[in-house]
């Protein structure tokens, strides 16, 4: 442990700018991923352990578009509206068929999917590590805030993570179809009873929480390296960070956000260097 680097930084204000951003990144990526993964369980009650991989195929999706035709912007629709696709056919071909099952039973098809994807990954891609690059619009000099370095693609992403939470919001809390899935969620029966196809509710959950994966991983594409596998270290962030938040809003409601900070601060504490971090010798 480093305390006078971190002192250094923290009296800083071109450290703090600089470290600050770089945490807001990856913390936005990993709220896209927990968002959708957060969603899924808490209308289907299913821990889809293969949401990562919609992380991967968004990435990958991302950087293919991008070689192709060269827009960011229908590189990034192309990330998000394929995993759409992507979720909305394995929840109706495959997850719909365990629902109600024992939880071990969905784990089991989950994982067995995440073996698929990798592979299938290797297979059209191949097993080597890829680049997208950072596209041109992006490629300009950086952003100099009270000293620290913030590069506009930064700004970009947060940008975006935040809008996707404002909407999300809005949408569930204020709009008629939000307003089903949330009841959906706490008494599918009943919504049933009323005239109202579960069945596409369901699906359209899964292919929207999907697309929120993709979403994130066309995002990261530019400042990331693509690989076979990629989803898993942000999967069982975001499995911890949905986890907490869907079962924490039971316990403790009032304070369900908090519990997330909560965990944060025992995570940085107990293991420094991250959930599967090395010490440095």
């Amino acid at each position: 442990m480093d305390l006078d680097a971190l002192t250094g930084c923290l009296a800083s204000s071109a450290c703090l700018v600089t470290q600050s951003t770089s945490g807001f990144i990856i913390g936005m990526l990993l709220f896209l991923v927990a968002v959708g993964l957060t969603l899924i369980f808490g209308v289907l009650r299913v821990v889809n352990f293969s949401h990562g991989a919609f992380y991967m195929f968004g990435a990958y999706f991302a950087m293919t578009a991008y070689q192709l035709t060269g827009s960011f912007a229908l590189a990034m629709l192309c990330g998000a509206a394929g995993t759409a696709i992507l979720g909305l056919v394995f929840e109706r071909v495959f997850m719909s068929r365990v629902y109600g099952s024992d939880v071990l039973m969905q784990l089991l098809v989950c994982y067995a999917f995440v073996l698929i994807f990798d592979d299938v990954v290797r297979m059209i891609w191949g097993p080597e590590f890829k680049s997208m690059g950072m596209p041109a619009a992006f490629q300009v000099p950086p952003l100099f805030i009270a000293g620290g370095v913030v590069p506009p693609y930064y700004l970009l992403l947060i940008g975006v993570a935040l809008a996707v939470a404002a909407i999300l919001g809005l949408g569930l809390a204020r709009t008629r179809i939000g307003k089903v899935i949330r009841a959906a969620a706490h008494n599918p029966g009943m919504v049933s009873a009323l005239g109202i196809n579960t069945g596409l509710i369901y699906g359209s959950v899964f292919a929207l929480g999907g697309m929120l994966a993709g979403l994130a991983g066309a995002l990261a594409a530019p400042v990331r390296s693509l690989t076979p596998g990629m989803g898993f270290s942000v999967l069982i962030g975001a499995l911890l960070i949905g986890l907490i938040r869907s079962f924490g809003s039971l316990g403790f409601p009032l304070f369900t956000d908090g519990l997330m900070y909560l965990f944060m601060v025992i995570v940085l504490v107990a293991r420094p260097t991250g959930l599967f971090g090395k010490e440095v010798a």
